[in-house]
């Protein structure tokens, strides 16, 4: 076999093979060899490959993974590389409190000290549950070395007596059932637990589902890798020829900076419109933008908004991922977007080809699922952007405005697409969660419900719970679903047509904080537009009032992070770690 040259020299040398430094070669190769390796491997001139292990009992949609990395080490053995398994920081979305988008801004800053600290000459980023996607490609981005996306895959497909039951998506959905009186809570529990039958992460089309599309359609990961359902054997063989992968892009030196560009973060867009995807992908896309050196504006998302509905999966359809999968999945959505023009197949991606050549001949075989360009399920199906004089930005996901919503609140003849409602203000869900049945607050279906202090500085780390439900009254009346906005984020899982992100949030200055239980708000979706109907002296009286109060940090990093840590609008990220790229072209100093 003829030996392959690395593109540049490996930076695990330094560590093992430093022709000028014995001493300091032998300190490095005698602890390492404590585990059995022998320093004939790590010397033998072959890249170290990093595997970033997301998966623990702490991160049971991730847990997957401590299996997967068996094959992605076959993988890398068989390429000739040498596998180094270390862990990431825990991310899981459900039971981190006070909220998981802390962890997102701290796996990356974990991340970035490993790879850069340690002899990796390439990582393969195992991904997973919401956050674990961007945190692992924001740092990926910062050290600028060879790395690849390794999904760890959704759940089966969820079934309860007979019918689809999504993750996260069933619980929005039964506890309006629950509100209504036409469950108790011991079948609650039951359509709750029908919804995860397996390993892997939200079956749905929820964060989860799409920010892994998301790492595919970037061209961080192999075709076909975001929705393959974890419990099948083709994640395994996945994870295998990821790991073979992994070595040849340390042999190439195929970082993420020539694939991470600015078309590719716009395919990106197109694609989380077209699937239906997260809410939440708006700060991920931006955040991960910023590490990557891309700037991504407002109107990049209003360009699209005319991106037709093309995946029906939960929330915003009917299906669940293992059907997506068998129909396609991500590459048969992106050759349909590429047919209508709508995306840029000449991207580079992590194969070594183009978008445009690892999805030729991947078509959808299950029109049920996968609609057609040009027969979609919805049309105009993308984010609308929103600012006024309560926030600069805002977003509110179309997709799933439903038949009723539309004809209740934006079908007025004349003023179709415009409505107003009476605020009802929260300071935080307990507030919410305390009060929303109070009969003193008359809530009625002309009412818009507010949510603040939710933010990434109020809460701290920006919290989903602008998805409110109506007071139990309503539901039992029929209105299932109040217009509600909020400075925090919502589920991806969520079917709730909320207005969130609001950036500035109330803590830091924005108008949700001078806003009043009473005032009048003006929504004209036509325009972008979302006004309280208050006259200008009276907001300056208000904002020489005292803000609505913040709960104090509980924790060190809980205070750093609302120190560095920018808007939603901004992506949230730790506004001092933008000016750090290309971190992995320089080998840090040794210290003996």
């Amino acid at each position: 076999m003829t030996a392959r040259i690395p593109v540049r020299p490996f930076r695990s040398r330094d560590w093992f093979a430093n022709p000028d430094r014995a001493d300091m070669t032998a300190l490095y190769l005698e602890r390492f060899m404590n585990y059995g390796i022998t320093p004939a491997e790590l010397q033998s001139g072959r890249p170290v490959i990093g595997i970033a292990q997301s998966g623990s009992d702490l991160s049971p949609c991730n847990r997957i993974h401590i299996e997967l990395a068996a094959r992605v080490r076959d993988g890398i053995r068989d390429a000739g590389g040498i596998p180094m398994e270390f862990p990431l920081h825990p991310i899981f979305e459900n039971c981190r409190r006070p909220t998981a988008a802390l962890d997102r801004n701290l796996a990356y800053l974990g991340l970035v000290e490993i790879l850069n600290g340690y002899p990796i000459d390439a990582v393969v980023l195992t991904t997973g549950c919401d956050k674990t996607t961007p945190a692992q490609l924001m740092a990926a981005a910062t050290m600028d070395l060879p790395a690849i996306v390794l999904s760890g895959g959704p759940m089966l497909d969820g079934w309860h007596e007979g019918e689809l039951v999504g993750s996260g998506t069933v619980i929005w959905r039964a506890r309006r059932k629950l509100a209504a009186g036409e469950i108790d809570e011991a079948e609650f529990l039951a359509q709750a637990c029908a919804s995860a039958p397996s390993a892997g992460h939200c079956n749905s089309m929820g964060t989860a589902s799409t920010m892994n599309s998301i790492a595919e359609g970037l061209g961080m990961s192999l075709p076909g890798c975001a929705m393959i359902p974890a419990p099948y054997r083709e994640r395994g063989q996945i994870a295998y020829e990821t790991g073979r992968r992994a070595v040849e892009i340390a042999y190439e030196d195929l970082r993420p900076s020539r694939i991470l560009t600015r078309q590719a973060f716009l395919n990106a867009i197109a694609l989380t419109i077209a699937i239906g995807g997260s809410s939440n992908a708006q700060p991920h896309i931006v955040a991960m933008a910023r590490h990557a050196g891309v700037e991504i504006t407002p109107d990049d998302w209003r360009a699209v908004h005319d991106i037709p509905l093309l995946v029906n999966m939960q929330p915003a359809g009917r299906y669940l991922s293992e059907r997506f999968h068998r129909a396609g999945g991500i590459p048969a959505v992106l050759t349909e977007l590429l047919a209508a023009g709508r995306i840029d197949g000449n991207v580079p991606t992590i194969t070594g080809r183009t978008l445009g050549e690892n999805v030729a001949g991947r078509v959808a075989t299950d029109r049920e699922v996968i609609r057609p360009y040009g027969d979609p399920l919805l049309p105009d199906a993308g984010f609308l952007v929103l600012k006024g004089n309560l926030f600069d930005f805002a977003i509110l996901k179309t997709s799933v405005i439903s038949d009723s919503f539309r004809g209740r609140y934006l079908s007025r003849p004349g003023q179709e697409g415009v409505f107003e409602a009476r605020a009802v203000v929260f300071d935080g869900s307990d507030d919410y969660h305390h009060r929303i049945n109070d009969p003193a607050l008359n809530i009625d279906a002309n009412c818009i419900l507010v949510i603040r202090g939710s933010g990434p500085i109020g809460w701290p780390g920006s919290a989903e719970v602008v998805n409110m439900q109506p007071p139990d009254a309503l539901i039992r009346q029929g209105i299932s679903s109040l217009p509600t906005l909020g400075d925090g984020r919502q589920s991806g899982t969520s079917d709730s047509p909320s207005i969130l992100n609001a950036s500035p949030e109330s803590a830091a200055g924005g108008g949700l904080a001078w806003l009043r239980t009473g005032d009048m708000l003006r929504i004209d979706l036509n325009a972008g537009s979302c006004d309280a109907l208050v006259e200008a002296d009276e907001i300056a009286r208000r904002l020489a009032e005292a803000p609505p109060p913040v709960p104090a940090s509980r924790t060190p990093w809980e205070e750093l992070y609302r120190e560095k840590s920018g808007q939603l609008a901004e992506g949230a990220v730790l506004e001092m770690a933008l000016k750090y790229r290309g971190v992995g072209d320089e080998v840090p100093r040794h210290n003996h």
